[in-house]
């Protein structure tokens, strides 16, 4: 593995694991707050963005790389709303895209069909991220300060469960 597509997968890790930590403190905002539908939801995003550092992880170590773990960066603690939580994980899923995008022109650059290869899942699963948070911010909008649809909303994503990514289900 070319060094220059090494470090960019090295710091997408960091930042996987970072997106890990904010959706865990989305989560533990929420359920103080009352809102044990979306702490849900944010409880399974928190263990989606770890799985896709494991992802990275074994990928790098399958192709004779090194990963080299850095410290995780505070995150935000708090939120005023949860349209404002779900306005921030869109700012914040455009950021990974872009990452991810950055990637995959260094594999790109170094041409690295490897690595262009296994990031396909990961552009694919960054329009699903960015499509769901705006279906998201679309239906709170639409709710408004109406407490009925918030109550149902909340309760919608408390149906959400977990499931492995297929990158590492192929692995199992």
């Amino acid at each position: 593995m070319e060094k220059t597509v090494e470090k960019v997968i090295n710091e997408q890790i960091n930042a996987e694991f970072w997106s890990a930590y904010l959706y865990l403190s989305m989560s533990m905002h929420f359920a103080n707050a009352g809102y044990a539908g979306i702490a849900n939801w944010f409880a399974v995003q928190f263990k989606e963005e770890q799985d896709h550092a494991t992802i990275f992880m074994n990928y790098v170590n399958s192709r004779g790389g090194k990963v080299e773990l850095a410290p995780i960066a505070a995150v935000d603690t708090s939120w005023e709303s949860p349209l404002a939580a779900f306005e921030a994980t869109l700012a914040h899923e455009k950021k990974v895209t872009a990452m991810i995008n950055n990637i995959y022109a260094v594999a790109d650059k170094a041409a690295d069909i490897a690595t262009k290869s296994m990031l396909t899942w990961f552009v694919d699963e960054q329009v699903e991220e960015e499509e769901t948070a705006r279906g998201f911010i679309d239906a709170l909008r639409m709710i408004g300060d109406n407490g009925y649809g918030l109550y149902m909303f909340d309760k919608e994503l408390a149906a959400r469960a977990y499931k492995t990514p297929s990158p590492l289900a192929a692995a199992e």
